[in-house]
């Protein structure tokens, strides 16, 4: 076997960059709800989920076999620095979702980036088709949707089991709850995306004939990656922990434990099977359906409609970025540098972006710009037909119908729709004209 040569050494370390980059970008995927409902503090919960990427990476290689011999062909005669090419591509389009708080998927930016430069510089025969269509697209589809089903009526059943029980009686086991099916989201993300990493690693090392072809990844390959996503997940992606904690529907633990749980047991059967799905996808379908499943819960669809035309733009946007800079490193070394040094200056713009409105630990729960949306037509038109959640009174539900048109009035006053049903005046009170 060769030795690992420069060029090798820097797509390894570039690998590893996106590695990192996937774990910030993902950590909304186990941690949102759970950060948003409280079940967790937020450095408590990105290190939690942080140890578990770390140990999901160690559990299986089905995933990262199916990125180095299954999506690119092997034999095709791409070298490395199209691998190179693809990675750039994938980091910065998952930079600038990042930055957009928008939790698209890191997966189908690391597919669009090495297709992307590999029909740019061997043609389309490097590009397995049919793997393609069978373990990404199709996945891509399918994956989220199964999630929002499952998880729309574990919702319904959740609430239904706990119908006749007082909330603050149901909150901490659902709490529980909610901290064990995020620590298996996290589980089931370190065995899906941090071996997306391996495979290109192994990809690398294959091409530059250090390994042999369809030889799994060495272990120091499996560590490095298990490390890289696991420091990335640590530092939490705050921004699209807010979208997908806050953003999307308002979630009560209930939800969230729904929600994590259905998303947990789709990735890991997906694993299993070495379907490279999105976790992101997976997981925000899984918060939909959570919305969709509670009475009187509401998706905010102008929120679920700008994450799902990010989906859409993901493989062609970082498989267009990639195939320019495929188009550089192909003159050689030099073409190499300038490609490295644009990917260093854009990462450095797109940070520098970032500090103007910071995102962190301490505001994360903080309501964005997109809770204070003006209602739209479907969720005005939901929220009129909707059934109250489980255990509400009458009155109450009114009270918050109430709270609901009048929301700007409440914006302003710093309340919202639960503080204005609780402060309504009761049936008991009303004939007194007392006031709360």
């Amino acid at each position: 076997m060769e030795h690992i040569t420069l060029l090798i050494g820097i797509v390894i370390i570039t690998a590893l960059v996106f590695d990192f980059t996937n774990g910030f970008h993902d950590t909304a995927n186990a941690m949102a709800t759970t950060i948003s409902t409280g079940a967790l503090g937020p450095r408590v919960a990105v290190a939690m989920s942080a140890v578990l990427n770390l140990v999901g990476a160690f559990l299986s290689v089905e995933v990262a076999k199916t990125i180095s011999g299954g999506i690119i062909d092997e034999g095709s005669g791409i070298q490395p620095e199209v691998i190179f090419a693809g990675l750039v591509g994938a980091i910065l389009w998952n930079l600038v979702t990042w930055l957009a708080g928008l939790p698209s998927s890191s997966s189908h930016a690391l597919f669009g980036g090495l297709i992307g430069a590999t029909v740019v510089s061997v043609g389309m025969d490097g590009v397995n088709g049919d793997a393609v269509v069978m373990k990404v697209l199709i996945p891509a589809v399918a994956a989220p949707l199964v999630a929002g089903i499952a998880t729309v009526v574990a919702t319904r059943l959740t609430y239904r089991l706990a119908n006749n029980r007082a909330e603050e009686d149901t909150a901490k086991g659902y709490r529980a709850g909610q901290i064990a099916s995020a620590a298996l989201v996290s589980l089931a993300h370190g065995t899906n995306d941090a071996q997306k990493t391996m495979g290109v690693i192994t990809l690398a090392l294959v091409t530059g004939g250090v390994i042999a072809p369809d030889s799994d990844p060495p272990m120091w390959v499996i560590v490095s990656a298990g490390l890289a996503i696991a420091l990335g997940t640590y530092l939490g992606g705050w921004r699209i922990i807010r979208t997908m904690g806050k953003g999307i529907t308002d979630i009560q633990p209930p939800q969230g434990f729904a929600a994590q749980t259905g998303a947990a047991t789709v990735i890991l059967a997906s694993s299993h099977i070495g379907f490279a799905l999105s976790t992101t996808q997976v997981c925000s379908g899984a918060v939909m359906g959570a919305g969709v499943g509670r009475k009187g819960g509401v998706v905010r669809w102008s929120t679920a409609g700008r994450m799902v035309a990010a989906w859409a733009l993901t493989l062609p946007a970082a498989g267009l970025v990639a195939a320019a800079a495929a188009l550089l490193a192909d003159q050689g070394s030099w073409g190499v540098t300038v490609v490295a040094v644009l990917a260093v200056l854009g990462c450095g713009v797109i940070w520098a972006l970032s500090r103007r409105k910071p995102v962190d630990a301490s505001n994360v729960n903080e309501p964005g710009a997109e809770s204070s949306e003006p209602v739209g037509v479907v969720t005005a038109a939901v929220r009129s037909v909707a059934p109250p959640p489980a255990g509400k009174t009458a009155s109450a539900t009114s009270a918050e119908s109430t709270g609901s048109a009048g929301s700007a009035e409440s914006a302003g006053s710093g309340t919202d729709g639960d503080a204005s049903s609780e402060s309504a005046p009761t049936p008991a009170t009303a004939g007194t004209g007392s006031k709360s």
